[in-house]
């Protein structure tokens, strides 16, 4: 029964967090045009960062957190939200429009950034504990 329960809390938590992925992806959508994938790039670093967060709070605050907070959250609702593979196809749509100089810095600037963000998260849960 446990292991069903799990599977449950992976089930809503990834549901709300592609609803809000394309909650994000339909305001940046809107408030930037579609001439660069801003809502994925917005989606990858602040995913990341509250990945970061998440873990280090998990890491150095709870204490032993129960295990059903992490499925939920990190599995679920952050697995649903953030993807690299709209990533990946939303760099080759960038390359094959001739738009190679902004699909190198939307490859540099999603990884370099969501990297330092997911550091930035640990660094700062660190930094509470």
């Amino acid at each position: 029964m446990n292991q069903l329960l799990g599977y449950l809390l992976v089930f809503v938590g990834g549901g709300s967090g592609a609803a809000l992925r394309h909650a994000v992806n339909m305001a940046s959508s809107k408030a930037f045009g579609t001439g660069f994938p801003y809502g994925t790039f917005i989606i990858n670093i602040t995913g990341s960062t509250v990945m970061g967060l998440i873990a280090g709070y998990f890491t150095f605050r709870s204490g032993g957190s129960h295990q059903w907070w992490r499925l939920v959250l990190m599995t679920g609702i952050l697995g649903g939200y953030t993807t690299f593979s709209a990533f990946s196809l939303d760099t080759a749509l960038l390359y094959e429009r001739g738009a190679v100089g902004l699909a190198v810095l939307y490859v540099v600037g999603s990884v370099g950034i969501s990297i330092a963000g997911l550091f930035a998260g640990l660094a700062l849960m660190r930094a509470l504990s």
